[in-house]
């Protein structure tokens, strides 16, 4: 109990000695992780005004706020999570497991039959520390989330993943490039060294 207390007290001084962390409330973002797909988007240029974006796994909010910011008042931006997630302006929330045909349902019925042009998607299991365990539910996620993402994405779309690299990693690269004519990984500044977190970016969705 003692080891785990330390270890609590230790994260909580990294993160709040975190320069992205400050940054943040400084700049008044929800979470460091805007940080990451604002230089995804610097790099990729994947988000233009008037897109409509899913964003999936969305609490606290911080990517749904990037993103809106960045698709302007013709665009939209759909957001989903098990957690609960604060309002913001011009972000649609639903909240439920999407992989749950009722929450699937709330969200095509969002969408409203217009394709999305970008899904989104920071999601992480709950981290035990054992790998064993841990890996085959974030790849799991991944999977799922490229799975929607091929149901509801306009010809030419994109979709970003966080995935972590290890066992599955290959499979699931090699997978998303059956639906996409660009496959490749970033490693955001803002992704802490000793993470093994990439984001899996995929680009022109090749419509079946």
């Amino acid at each position: 109990m003692a080891r785990k207390k330390s270890s609590s007290k230790a994260w909580l001084k990294e993160h709040r000695d975190d320069l992205y962390v400050q940054k943040a409330q400084r700049e008044g973002y929800r979470s460091r992780a805007c940080y990451k797909l604002l230089e995804l988007q610097d790099k990729d240029r994947l988000i233009r005004p008037g897109m409509t974006i899913l964003d999936l796994g969305s609490a606290p909010g911080g990517w749904s706020q990037v993103a809106v910011e960045l698709v302007g008042h013709r665009g939209r931006v759909i957001a989903s999570d098990i957690l609960h997630m604060d309002g913001l302006a011009g972000v649609e929330f639903i909240p439920g497991d999407f992989t749950e045909e009722k929450v699937f349902e709330l969200i095509l019925a969002a969408i409203g039959g217009k394709p999305v042009d970008l899904v989104i998607s920071d999601m992480s299991p709950n981290i035990s520390g054992v790998s064993a365990a841990d890996q085959p539910r974030s790849i799991y996620l991944v999977e799922l989330a490229l799975d929607l993402a091929r149901r509801v994405l306009n010809p030419g779309g994109a979709f970003v993943a966080k995935v972590f690299q290890g066992e599955g990693f290959d499979e699931v690269f090699r997978d998303s490039k059956c639906s996409f004519s660009k496959v490749l990984t970033r490693k955001p500044t803002a992704s802490r060294p000793r993470s093994r977190e990439v984001y899996l970016v995929a680009k022109d969705f090749k419509a079946s």
